[in-house]
């Protein structure tokens, strides 16, 4: 065909199109590695699949695919139930599909059915194999079981200087509604590509030398294409966050999004903005109980004073029987002691046929205190008698 008679686009597209139903006519199986599922309200869902370098893990190929309503609610609960997982980024997928070209929206695929068998792909598999080995080793838990500051005021930001994200999470702090101050340093991290890993555990290091300094680490980084987030999942960057001694907040993603960081982390938001709310939340709720506490003070001492004056009142109303009851116990235990006495009386013994021995006006306890010729006096229960010591045996 000559420049004189050129195709429109869309000529040349309904060409393609033709083209690609003549030679792909059937319904074939392939595989890929599911890079974005993004399910609809109405029931469809998208799909990106790409394929990978093996050796340099760079894409090689890439397609847009469409599961229809129809076809979705079938496979959706189908794959759950084999796989024990949801249809999401990440897995390796075997799927059916049939061919489409449209003249505006270009080359997709349609789905038409799913092989669980082949499903758990290489990036799940290696995500649960982390976690497995996390969990054995104990750690995974060991972040969210630091307890979360109540007044996070000191916050250590790990995210790119330039992402957006963090700049949205700036603006929403200091644009609290309720005035609260917050003191926010960022520690520079990229947030993409192959430095990820090395940059964040470096960020957590620079952190932990002063540690007394900080509250909580928030790591943010929003936006972003989901392939991208494969460099949150690794074991070192893992083990770091789970061990580290501050809680750590990570905001990298969107809803559906949820890496090996989100696992290990104490607390996992959606957003920047979101990390930013959570911080003055947790302010406002210490900020509620304290104004409650203050409003409350005056009732409490009011309640304490009507009470002790009551109570006052009450001993005052209860002193003359107290006093008169104390009196009767400290009577009663005299009577006690004057028996008591009495009962041990030396005139009490010698009326029992008892006597006392007397020299020099003292008792004598012992023969050994007497001499011969020594005068004593014998007393009985009704009278005395002197005698001479004669001999002492």
């Amino acid at each position: 065909m000559s420049s004189e008679n050129p195709l429109s686009l869309s000529r040349l597209n309904s060409m393609v199109r033709a083209a690609i139903e003549e030679q792909l006519p059937l319904k074939y199986w392939v595989t890929g590695e599911l890079s974005e599922v993004r399910a609809t309200s109405v029931g469809h869902c998208y799909i990106e699949l790409v394929e990978r370098d093996e050796a340099t893990g760079e894409i090689s190929a890439k397609a847009r695919g469409t599961i229809w309503s129809r076809v979705y609610s079938l496979l959706r609960p189908y794959f759950l139930e084999q796989t024990g997982r949801e249809f999401s980024v990440g897995l390796k997928v075997l799927l059916q599909v049939s061919v489409n070209f449209h003249e505006v929206y270009g080359f997709s695929l349609d789905v038409c059915d799913i092989e669980p068998a082949y499903t758990i792909g290489d990036m799940a598999r290696q995500r649960m194999l982390i976690v497995q080995r996390l969990t054995d080793e104990g750690v995974i838990n060991l972040n969210k079981e630091l307890p979360f500051p109540l007044l996070p005021k000191r916050v250590a930001v790990i995210s790119s200087a330039s992402a957006a994200g963090y700049g949205d999470f700036c603006d929403q702090l200091n644009g609290n509604l309720y005035g609260f101050n917050f003191r926010v340093q960022l520690f520079p991290a990229p947030m993409q590509g192959s430095k990820v890993e090395e940059g964040i555990i470096s960020a957590l290091n620079a952190i932990a030398c002063d540690l007394d300094s900080w509250d909580v680490v928030v790591i943010i980084r929003g936006g972003g294409a989901t392939s991208d987030l494969s460099c949150f999942d690794t074991y070192d960057l893992a083990n770091n966050c789970a061990q580290f001694p501050l809680p750590v907040v990570t905001g990298i993603g969107h809803q559906r999004d949820d890496t090996l960081l989100d696992i290990v982390a104490h607390t996992r938001v959606k957003t920047p903005t979101a990390a930013a709310e959570l911080l003055i939340h947790t302010m406002l709720v210490q900020a509620e109980k304290i104004e409650n506490l203050r409003r409350a003070i005056p009732d409490t001492v009011s309640r304490r004073i009507a009470d002790e004056r009551r109570r006052v009142e009450m001993l005052v109303q209860n002193l003359p029987l107290s006093v008169a009851m104390l009196l009767q116990q400290q009577r009663h235990r005299l009577d006690i002691w004057e028996q008591q006495l009495q009962a041990s009386s030396p005139d009490r013994i010698l009326a029992r046929g008892y006597t006392l021995t007397l020299s020099s006006g003292r008792i004598v306890r012992s023969a050994a205190e007497l001499s011969a010729g020594d005068e004593v006096v014998t007393r009985f229960a009704d009278g005395d008698v002197t005698s001479t010591v004669k001999n002492i045996k």
